[in-house]
């Protein structure tokens, strides 16, 4: 099941003296945030109205009504959440959080081989890191010839396994 509110990074400090915060960006790119009007503490139960802007690898947040140091301080450690409704993405494109935990599933016969613990990224392609059900790890490239397709509702990833990638054959 999808979750509605997603993990979008943690307050790691203040900026300057007028209650601006500073934001380990967890997702993709910081830029992504600069369009969000509302951020979410506590898996969404307590909305923020808020404005983000990218610094460096971080997003700098102003939270409305967090004008001093001191409050802004008071957030530090707090992770934020952004609303799935209230973000758009590419065609093509996915949460992580919707990508762990798919089942992966041979596009072909069907074989289950285990399920996504994380994805990795790799700079050139993503990875996908599989648990199997004897607690083994195999890394999976995110690259057409391996991935048929992805399933988010039916919670599956369809693969076109490689030589190699589940035995140590030539």
């Amino acid at each position: 099941m999808r979750k509605q509110y997603l993990e979008a990074g943690r307050i790691v400090g203040t900026h300057g003296v007028r209650g601006e915060m500073r934001m380990e960006c967890w997702c993709n790119d910081p830029r992504f945030l600069s369009g969000f009007k509302r951020l979410y503490l506590d898996h969404g139960a307590q909305e923020l109205s808020v404005s983000c802007r990218p610094h460096k690898r971080l997003v700098l947040v102003t939270v409305k009504g967090v004008d001093t140091i001191e409050k802004a301080a008071l957030y530090r450690g707090k992770v934020l959440y952004i609303d799935r409704d209230d973000a758009v993405l590419p065609q093509g494109e996915y949460f992580v959080q919707d990508i762990i935990g798919l089942s992966v599933i041979d596009a072909d016969t069907h074989e289950v081989y285990g399920s996504v613990a994380d994805v990795l990224r790799t700079g050139s392609n993503d990875v996908y890191e599989m648990k199997d059900g004897d607690g083994g790890t195999v890394y999976i490239p995110v690259i057409p010839d391996v991935i048929d397709r992805l399933d988010i509702d039916g919670g599956a990833v369809y693969i076109h396994p490689i030589k190699g990638l589940f035995d140590d054959e030539d």
